[in-house]
């Protein structure tokens, strides 16, 4: 009934897609992603002889391999030491929820971060151990991360993370690994929906809620947007294309966020203006990934 894991499926629900039957019979369920990865990326701190700079507002970096890019490095840190705490004022101040896509390493890194994830109520994703290629990975290597990043968070957040999301993109054995670890609600690597649903994993369906490239602020790095007002309708377009859709088939909504890009005064308010454009929709449902999934699981369980 679901397609075998590793194998590509082009229909998908097709132009019949299942009725979600979201909470208060919104048309959108709709959730921010706020990717913690400022402190996990490739560093020559970490021994990797290089410094990441791919989305920061540079391209990539222009030092050889083996020496420091502090530029680069700065950038990321202004996503953890300024831009992540203007979000989560942003989503404080309207009473909001988001996920954290969170590397483990990070939480490690800021308690601090962890403590105001926890006091908000905000869901943790697992963004896996650092902020890696997994593709990269051997197979004994990413089942090594994995499971560090679930201890980890486990550690700095409470509780073992719900779901799990690749950076970029998993390799062939990840979810397979994902599934092996336990403990996993659902995971996000895959942009091919906007609705979640099943694929076989090891002879038993396993919850995909997919993820976007789509609504989200790399738009800035990639200079395919400019202004906040550009990602604000952007946003808004969206959402109102499937408030309209929803009148017949509700769907899901992704919007994705780094606070080295989007914490940026002149793009948070883009966010801001969003942020009440959304909560005054009466029938879109804002909510939490984890909710998203436990709902899809309760409302459309899978067949053994």
């Amino acid at each position: 009934m679901y397609p075998q894991h590793g194998t590509r499926d082009l229909i998908g629900y097709g132009r019949r897609p299942p009725d979600p039957k979201w909470p208060g019979g919104a048309r959108v369920a709709l959730n921010f992603v706020l990717n913690v990865e400022e402190g996990s990326e490739y560093a020559v701190e970490h021994g990797d002889g290089f410094s990441e700079a791919s989305l920061t507002e540079m391209s990539d970096s222009p030092f050889p391999r083996g020496s420091r890019d502090l530029a680069a490095e700065s950038m990321f840190e202004y996503g953890s030491r300024v831009g992540v705490w203007r979000i989560l004022d942003l989503f404080a101040a309207r009473g909001l929820p988001l996920t954290a896509f969170a590397c483990a390493m990070v939480l490690e890194r800021m308690p601090d971060l962890a403590t105001a994830l926890c006091d908000a109520g905000h869901d943790v994703c697992c963004h896996g151990w650092r902020w890696v290629e997994h593709w990269k990975l051997t197979e004994d290597e990413e089942r090594d991360h994995i499971a560090r990043a679930v201890e980890s968070l486990r550690r700095t957040m409470g509780a073992a993370p719900d779901g799990w999301y690749c950076r970029y993109g998993p390799s062939v054995n990840t979810r397979r690994l994902v599934v092996e670890h336990g403990g996993f609600l659902y995971d996000s690597d895959a942009y091919n929906d906007e609705l979640p649903y099943y694929v076989m994993v090891a002879g038993a369906p396993r919850l995909v809620v997919p993820y976007t490239l789509a609504n989200n602020d790399v738009k800035f790095h990639r200079g395919n947007i400019g202004t906040a007002s550009e990602f604000e309708s952007l946003l808004r377009d969206a959402l109102d294309m499937l408030r309209a859709e929803g009148e017949r088939a509700p769907k899901m909504m992704s919007v994705g966020m780094h606070a080295r890009l989007l914490g940026h005064p002149a793009r948070a308010a883009g966010l801001a203006r969003f942020l009440d454009y959304a909560k005054s929709c009466g029938d879109v449902w804002i909510c939490r990934r984890v909710e998203l999934a436990r709902h899809w699981l309760a409302t459309h369980p899978p067949v053994a």
